[in-house]
C-alpha cells in the first residue's frame, strides 16, 4: 500500500478490484453507479482514507469505507485490505440474494415457443397499443 493522501476514484476502484479495468470503473462512475457519501462524483474525484463509497455491481450494492490507497493493482488478498464493507451492507446483499434465489422458480415461462399464427397475433396486439 502506498502512503499517498489522495487518489483518483477510478484508479482506486480498479486497484481495489471492484472493476477489471479503469475504463470500466470510469463508465460506472459516470453512470452513477458509484457514489461518495451519497452524492454522485466525477471520475477524477480524489478520495482519501475514511471516505464512504456506495458501489453498485449488477444486483449488488456495497457500502464500503476506504481503509487504504494504492495506485497499483495487486492480488485480491491485498486489494481487500484497501476497504471494509459495512455489516448492514453485507446483510442486505445476502438477504437480497436469498430473495432472488427463492423467486427464481416463480417465473412463469411457456412450455414451448409460439408458432407462426401465435406470433402474428402477438405482433398484431403490440401494434394496436
Amino acid at each position: 500500500m502506498n502512503t499517498t493522501d489522495k487518489l483518483r476514484l477510478d484508479k482506486w476502484l480498479w486497484a481495489a478490484r471492484f472493476f477489471k479495468t479503469r475504463s470500466l470503473a470510469k463508465a460506472a462512475v459516470e453512470g452513477g453507479k458509484v457514489q461518495l457519501a451519497g452524492n454522485r462524483v466525477k471520475v477524477s474525484k480524489e478520495i482519501s482514507v475514511g471516505d464512504t463509497l456506495s458501489v453498485r455491481q449488477g444486483w449488488d450494492l456495497r457500502e464500503v469505507t476506504v481503509l487504504g490507497l494504492s495506485p497499483q493493482r495487486r492480488g485480491a488478498a491485498e486489494a481487500q485490505l484497501l476497504y471494509v464493507e459495512s455489516e448492514d451492507s453485507i446483510a442486505k446483499r445476502e438477504a437480497e440474494a436469498q430473495a432472488r434465489k427463492a423467486a427464481g422458480g416463480a417465473l412463469n415461462r411457456p412450455d414451448q415457443r409460439p408458432n407462426k399464427k401465435q406470433r402474428r397475433h402477438i405482433h398484431q396486439f403490440k401494434r394496436e397499443q
